[in-house]
């Protein structure tokens, strides 16, 4: 693994080197694991001539969730006296020759920036933009297979929750014992805040679980995901508790799928980012849900749960094959709940079987 670390650094430093930087500062804890496999807390990394350089403000833990540095780079432990570790490899850069610095100003506070500024003075900063981000949009196969086994991860801890009593639970227990049954399956922790949604909350994107307990005939809308290796993905179902759901439970949630499906079935290389969300929007605004819909259908996924691309109206740009994405449009009817229904899967060729699911629980409305 350590050559691919090596040949994503090497990209990186040959399109700076292009625009005349000979070296590169990385301090997004997201883009640091993706080019040295691993991010302690604080850490950055520099990419000088000669040498790559890992700089942490205290010693790496032996944890497998905080990734492993690869071996290539230079770990350099800096002292509690030293200060910020982007100054430190700014001062590094300097004696190292450097006369332009590529830095993620998008991710440097403007003091922290000035800080860079006034330790070198005669180092010119050149801004890096999402050089790096734009890397990771497309995944390779390794990267792929981590995220493939955080679904099925996700998918056990649903289904055994789903198969245990829920009447008279609460949102926020439910929520709790996932994250634990994610943890118990292999994964690092869980991808994000796991929202479980009960009756007149259900549906709702985002909602954080309350005291409200699980009643006969609600709507329970769950969205959940694993950090495995960290890679991280998401699935959201809803079900019907305790009885034979309703004529309108139904009607909406068949609306739902509809639209989930129609904008899964759109994946495809060469598709517009905005397309994929057309083909669900397009469904739920002629039933007259068009004005509570959320902002997007959905978005990349992979060392954060809230990657590019996004899948929004407006969103510029087309897919790619081995782009990993969340569909995940939803409905919600104030005072009454909703339904949301979530997938990740991965973009491929139609040569290649087309798009691949990679949570796969059922999505039949079940009443539980």
């Amino acid at each position: 693994m350590s050559e691919v670390f090596g040949v994503r650094r090497g990209r990186l430093r040959d399109r700076c080197a292009a625009t005349g930087s000979a070296g590169v500062l990385v301090s997004r804890p997201a883009n640091v694991r993706y080019l040295a496999g691993a991010a302690p807390p604080g850490a950055v990394l520099l990419l000088a001539p000669g040498e790559d350089v890992l700089l942490c403000p205290g010693t790496p833990t032996s944890d497998p969730a905080d990734g492993r540095p690869d071996e290539q780079l230079r770990l350099t432990v800096l002292p509690t006296s030293a200060g910020d570790p982007a100054v430190a490899a700014a001062e590094q850069a300097r004696t190292a020759g450097v006369e332009s610095l590529a830095v993620e100003e998008h991710h440097l506070t403007v003091a922290r920036h000035r800080a860079l500024a006034s330790v070198a003075p005669r180092l010119r900063l050149a801004d890096l933009g999402l050089a790096v981000e734009q890397q990771r949009l497309v995944k390779d196969e390794e990267e792929i297979a981590c995220l493939r086994i955080a679904a099925e991860i996700a998918d056990q801890a649903l289904g055994e929750l789903l198969e245990s009593i829920l009447v008279g639970r609460t949102e926020r227990h439910l929520a709790l014992e996932l994250e634990r049954r994610l943890v118990d399956h292999g994964a690092d922790g869980p991808a994000f805040p796991t929202s479980v949604a009960t009756g007149p909350n259900s549906g709702r994107g985002g909602h954080h679980p309350s005291d409200r307990r699980v009643e006969e005939g609600d709507f329970l809308s769950v969205c959940v995901g694993a950090n495995y290796r960290g890679y991280r993905c998401e699935i959201g179902r809803t079900f019907v508790i305790g009885t034979t759901p309703a004529d309108w439970q139904i009607d909406l949630y068949d609306l739902v799928f509809a639209a989930q499906r129609a904008a899964r079935e759109s994946l495809a290389p060469g598709a517009g980012y905005r397309d994929v969300d057309h083909a669900a929007r397009q469904i739920l605004d002629a039933a007259g849900h068009g004005e509570g819909l959320a902002a997007r259908t959905g978005h990349g996924v992979g060392l954060e749960i809230d990657e590019d691309p996004q899948l929004a109206p407006a969103a510029m740009g087309k897919l790619d094959a081995c782009v990993p994405v969340t569909v995940e449009p939803g409905v919600h009817l104030p005072g009454r709940g909703g339904v949301r229904i979530d997938d990740t899967l991965v973009v491929r060729q139609e040569a290649d079987g087309g798009p691949e699911l990679l949570t796969i629980t059922t999505k039949e409305l079940l009443a539980l």
